[in-house]
């Protein structure tokens, strides 16, 4: 159980997560009890047990944050709910998340990139840093529909603030990144407010999930459930945190692993040229059918989920005491399925620590692969967040090639696993 209350938290955030999770693993088996960030946890690496918790059991185990988390993302966003309100959320998160919805964001995403790509040329750049501005872009823009650019710019701001104090400690004195990302929330909250009561009382609800959830999940005629300007506010923000950080982390990786094996980066670069070329012959821009036929690029990014792992545990809380394959998990203890233990299972994935998208040719094991969870809580936006690294590696194998500066190697938490050091890379025009 480590120090007395933090536990093994130093330990988790400064050892390569792999061997963390494995010591203990290989000592007291697929379940075992640790203590992280002030909580009592058991951790467990079974794809059964993992199902049981997530899906099957899943009225047992409630999800939870750590409540400074909570706080700043605002209690009443989707992932802290269960029951009845979640169902009703869900629904219409995933309304707004749909690929019959994000299919229409394809020239939007498209825009973006090829904005962004050109200013990174003959520069060096810090890669996460750079898949946050875009992350951010496209999340915003998915959660607020079209909005003025002063009011995007102040929430851009706001957000950044507000990321800084999430991933701090959770010290409320003045001067503290905890401290003035509070204040941050208190403001975004305004802001929204102010963009709400301007779609009121124009009826014109707007477009994204904002519009979705000011219609209350169905059309204008036809009210379903009225929310409070708060719980509007709680799931917006919440939309944008769940699909930034972990969005930027998978782009960032992408790039690095694509660099580390030359020959995947040429044959995804060879299926974007057969893209291209159709694209020109029949004078469009890319298209979600487009997207759709990339099925290399896509085995690339299923192993990208699959290596680096992004979501290394999800957190949940036992309702009451409950039995788990021989053990009694007492209530209130959290309960971690560790996703990247199983990812990194060779019983699993034959030679886990080689990246090789050729194991997805064919589906793997059910309960083995969640890299966007599983059950009720798995997550909605999961769609969009491979549209978005199709969009980016189709401009960027066809026309860039890039360098890793310095040494690439290594593993930070930024609060996820990314590449050390943000993974600066030198981007250059592709000669051939």
């Amino acid at each position: 159980m480590g120090w007395p209350y933090f536990g093994e938290t130093l330990k988790l955030y400064t050892q390569n997560p792999n061997s963390f999770f494995s010591s203990r693993q290989k000592r007291y088996g697929d379940i075992f009890k640790t203590h992280i960030l002030g909580c009592p946890c058991v951790m467990i690496s079974s794809p059964e047990a993992a199902r049981t918790v997530l899906v099957t059991q899943a009225h047992l185990f409630k999800p939870t944050y750590p409540p400074s988390k909570e706080k700043m993302i605002g209690p009443e966003a989707l992932f802290f709910q269960q029951g009845a309100y979640h169902s009703m959320l869900k629904k219409m998160v995933q309304a707004s998340f749909s690929p019959s919805t994000i299919k229409d964001s394809v020239s939007h995403v498209d825009q973006i990139v090829q904005k962004m790509v050109p200013s990174w040329t003959n520069r060096t750049i810090n890669t996460l840093e750079e898949m946050k501005k875009y992350a951010f872009e496209v999340a915003a823009n998915s959660a607020f529909g079209e909005i003025k650019e002063m009011e995007m710019e102040e929430i851009r701001e706001l957000y950044h603030c507000l990321e800084k104090g999430y991933n701090s400690y959770p010290l409320n004195l003045p001067g503290t990144s905890y401290w003035k990302a509070i204040k941050a929330r208190k403001v975004l909250n305004e802001i929204i407010r102010k963009i709400m009561e301007r779609r009121k009382e124009s009826r014109n609800y707007g477009g994204g999930l904002l519009g979705i959830l000011l219609r209350g999940g169905r059309g204008d005629q036809q009210q379903q459930q009225q929310l409070t300007d708060s719980q509007v506010a709680d799931n917006l923000i919440g939309v944008i945190f769940a699909a930034h950080d972990t969005t930027a982390s998978v782009l960032t990786w992408v790039l690095k692993y694509l660099h580390d094996n030359l020959n995947l980066l040429e044959t995804v670069t060879k299926e974007h040229e057969g893209i291209k070329n159709k694209l020109i012959k029949e004078n469009r821009g890319l298209s979600w059918e487009d997207t759709r036929q990339m099925p290399f690029t896509t085995r690339v990014i299923q192993e990208t989920l699959r290596s680096a792992s992004i979501l290394s545990f999800t957190f949940r809380e036992a309702v009451q005491d409950v039995e788990l394959e021989g053990y009694t998990i007492p209530k209130g203890w959290k309960v971690l399925p560790l996703f990247r233990s199983i990812h990194h299972s060779p019983h699993f994935f034959p030679q886990p620590h080689k990246f090789d998208p050729s194991r997805f040719e064919v589906p793997p094991r059910a309960n083995t692969y969640m890299p966007f969870g599983s059950g009720v809580h798995s997550c909605p936006g999961s769609e969009l967040a491979k549209l978005e690294v199709l969009v980016l590696l189709h401009h960027l194998t066809l026309k860039y090639r890039w360098e890793v500066v310095g040494n690439g190697d290594g593993i930070q938490y930024g609060p996820f696993p990314v590449p050390k050091n943000g993974l600066p890379l030198k981007i250059t025009l592709n000669k051939r």
